[in-house]
């Protein structure tokens, strides 16, 4: 393992240790009655070519079975209090005493390929099944993917150390807010590692501080991390809203993924109110049906959804036609309302980088948009080869979905064929049913058609700069 230049902190050891979103969607699983509802998660690498070692899936399993024995802290209950007051005390109340149970709820597996001798230097590939209420084990995702990720840059990929990270951070850091841009850091389920993440938000921290005493009015802002532990380890706000599971475990609920969309905005208002926690996610069956429901009128209001929501986030798809699909679709919408829609604001967190958010930036703002932007794996998991400095060290590109609610299959589409997940049979029948067509597009800033998700961020591709 690479000596770090601050101390390493192996595996988790908060609860907040998370993205927001998981807790605000379990607020609104516990809100919305589903608490009790089974469902079951599964484990994808998207990345089939980079293996774990046996010595890291050992670890792997002493640090989940570790995870049973973390509870939320008064300190961290009180954060919480101050920085996320959208949260009623009765869920600050279930969560005062919730506790994991990774020793009855998760299932871990290691498939070693072929070799001619066994041992700890196996490589092999790893399978993970979680089971259980939906309103406890939402809560397993991030932490295993960050144990995940941490494993394999343990044991398997060792050629790296930490030279430069908090220095990159801030010179990305610097960039965006140069650039005017709102940006927060979304990084923790891909980080490398805890000191990883803990470098790149006193890099972006400097140069937000620097930023200020500039007072170079650019209008770029560092809004906060989507980390819960780091938001209160630094004082910082803790950002996110919701994300895909929401929409797909409401749909195999229902049954019905014509309204699904429908249903979990409405859930969402029923339990924040409108105004908080705004942004709504398009792409779970594909955009253009979900737009379909953000322009119904909700009821007693005299407004459509779409007018109350704050804004939308683009997490799929091509950016530059989802700008373009939105604005003709506010503007369809003054038209048959005859009112005004205000000013939205489009989220985007889709494999960004510095160059792409500068680009989508101007893009969305020609067409009257605000801009914001979640920046990720770009972040927490930016790293070269020690032995050949001019070759990236490629991340994982790991995903755990819902992929089952009620004992019926959780599927999500997306804008981009390479993120549909779920049961193949259930996402032909939806996509059938929906009418959603499969589109590609071109990008040049990251060389070609897009869709391709085992090569996200590269195949140890050479480092042209940060």
């Amino acid at each position: 393992m690479p000596s770090p230049q601050v101390p390493d902190r192996e595996g988790i050891a908060s609860l907040l240790d998370t993205d927001l979103y998981k807790l605000t969607m379990q607020c609104a699983i516990l809100h919305s009655g589903w608490g009790d509802i089974d469902v079951t998660y599964t484990f994808t690498n998207r990345t089939p070519d980079l293996k774990i070692k046996r010595t890291g899936f050992e670890w792997l399993k002493r640090q989940v079975s570790n995870l049973g024995s973390i509870i939320l802290t008064e300190v961290e209950l009180e954060f919480l209090r101050r920085k996320c007051p959208y949260f009623p005390e009765s869920f600050l109340e279930y969560l005062k005493n919730f506790c994991l149970k990774p020793d009855q709820e998760v299932k871990l597996d290691f498939h070693p390929v072929p070799s001619p001798s066994e041992g700890d230097d196996d490589e092999g590939d790893l399978t993970i099944t979680i089971a259980g209420r939906w309103v406890g084990t939402i809560l397993y995702e991030i932490p295993l993917l960050v144990l995940v990720s941490e494993s394999y840059f343990r044991f398997t990929d060792t050629d790296w150390d930490y030279t430069g990270q908090e220095e990159n951070a801030f010179e990305k850091g610097v960039r965006l807010l140069q650039g005017g841009c709102a940006f927060s850091e979304f990084g923790t389920r891909r980080r490398r590692s805890y000191a990883t993440q803990e470098l790149v938000l006193r890099g972006l921290m400097k140069a937000a501080e620097e930023h200020k005493q500039s007072n170079n009015n650019t209008g770029g802002v560092f809004t906060g991390t989507s980390n819960v532990h780091f938001a209160h380890r630094f004082d910082l706000n803790p950002i996110g809203t919701v994300a895909h599971e929401w929409f797909m475990g409401i749909a195999a609920i229902t049954q019905n993924y014509s309204t699904a969309n429908l249903a979990g905005l409405e859930k969402w208002l029923s339990c924040f109110k409108a105004g908080i926690l705004g942004i709504a996610l398009t792409d779970t069956f594909g955009t253009e049906q979900f737009l379909k429901c953000f322009k119904h009128e909700r009821t007693g209001t005299g407004l459509t959804y779409a007018e109350i929501y704050t804004g939308v986030r683009q997490d799929s798809g091509d950016p530059e036609g989802f700008v373009e699909m939105m604005k003709t679709f506010y503007t369809d919408l003054e038209k048959d309302t005859g009112r005004k829609v205000g000013k939205k604001t489009i989220v985007f967190s889709d494999s960004l980088n510095v160059d792409l958010c500068l680009r989508y930036k101007t893009i969305a703002e020609k067409n009257g948009f605000a801009t914001s932007f979640g920046v990720g794996t770009f972040l927490t998991n930016d790293f070269k080869y020690l032995s050949r400095p001019n070759r990236k060290s490629t991340p994982l590109n790991i995903v755990i979905k819902l992929s089952s609610a009620a004992g019926r299959p959780a599927i999500k589409i997306s804008d981009n064929i390479g993120k549909n997940t779920g049961d193949k049979k259930t996402v032909e029948e939806v996509k059938r049913e929906l009418g959603y067509i499969e589109k590609t597009w071109w990008s040049e800033e990251k060389g070609g058609e897009m869709g391709d998700e085992k090569n996200r961020w590269g195949d140890g591709v050479k480092v042209e700069g940060h």
